[in-house]
């Protein structure tokens, strides 16, 4: 079978769930093959990769790649583009990851596509457009398809590859060079999943009330092991942080299961959610427009709904 680039995703030698996904889509239409750009591979990282499918794993350590803003990694892959001749590219729907499609495209001169929640044989993209109006189909027409898959698409499922290391070295470009990384500040990490990448999210709208009240939305999500979201309305109104804003013009979830607590479900909303597995809503309100969308609604205040909804997840614990 074909060869599949798929760039690894990692933070402190810690390979992130989504690339153990992107391995597991990519097992699916050809034979993955690991790219880890930067220093800090280690013997348990290799493993996971190979028990999620790598055959191969390329492995370029030296550590300017991660010294400047993104364009060493897409000249990292455009290398291997030229060298592999791979039949596809996958990377994380990332801010960073489609920046870095973007331009890998433009240096292989070929096509393509973001945002994807699917991939089939050929390499057609499954898409949600126009502010997730409308589910498309896409594919490339031109060169290597380089393809960004949001995360939570595809459950991982570990399958042994090879994971034969090959070390790649690359020589960069003055233009990569342009945007030196002077400083990370390491974000505090708690005891939730992070938000674009858990398999629950509870999310919270205009209808909570308070910031205070916000602790209910909380505790369903602790007790689920869950992520905490918020709608435009709630983090406008200063209930809860925008970092945890759900939507168009805040962070994109596809999780397996969303539960929409008090939020009316307006389309800048629903662009950010509507590609989970499972939708359950809860509002008190009949005609809100959320549950034209959801699995399975509740007509009911969420001040007595998720509270009950909580201590019945924590009995069955």
């Amino acid at each position: 079978m074909s060869e599949i680039l798929v760039l690894v995703e990692h933070v402190d030698g810690e390979v992130k769930k989504v690339t153990l996904e992107l391995l597991t889509l990519a097992r699916t239409l050809g034979t993955p093959s690991a790219v880890w750009a930067g220093p800090g591979i280690t013997p348990d990282a290799k493993a996971r990769l190979a028990e999620y499918g790598a055959e191969k794993i390329y492995v370029a350590p030296a550590g300017d790649i991660v010294e400047y803003v993104v364009a060493p990694k897409a000249e990292l892959l455009a290398q291997l583009v030229a060298d592999k001749s791979p039949s596809a590219v996958l990377v994380a729907a990332t801010a960073e990851g489609k920046e870095i499609a973007g331009r890998l495209a433009v240096k292989t001169d070929s096509g393509v596509i973001t945002d994807a929640v699917g991939l089939g044989e050929g390499f057609v993209a499954d898409q949600s457009i126009f502010g997730g109006g409308i589910n498309v189909q896409s594919k490339v027409r031109k060169g290597t398809p380089i393809v960004a898959v949001r995360p939570n698409s595809t459950a991982p499922a570990p399958a042994a590859g090879a994971g034969a290391e090959e070390e790649i070295s690359v020589a960069l470009s003055e233009a990569a060079k342009a945007a030196r990384i002077v400083e990370r500040v390491k974000q505090e990490k708690g005891a939730r999943p992070e938000l674009t990448e858990a398999a629950i999210v509870v999310s919270g709208g205009r209808g909570v009330g308070s910031a205070e009240n916000f602790s209910i939305i909380e505790e369903l999500a602790d007790a689920l092991g869950a992520a905490v979201g918020a709608s435009r309305a709630a983090t406008d109104a200063g209930w809860y942080p925008h970092q945890f804003q759900v939507g168009q013009t805040g962070k994109t979830v596809s999780p397996q299961l969303y539960i929409a607590a008090g939020i009316s479900g307006a389309i800048q909303h629903r662009a950010g959610m509507q590609t989970a597995k499972t939708i359950v809503a809860i509002n008190k309100d009949p005609e809100a427009p959320i549950f034209e969308l959801a699995d399975y609604g509740v007509v009911g205040d969420l001040h007595q709904v998720v509270p009950q909804l909580t201590e019945e997840v924590k009995k069955r614990k």
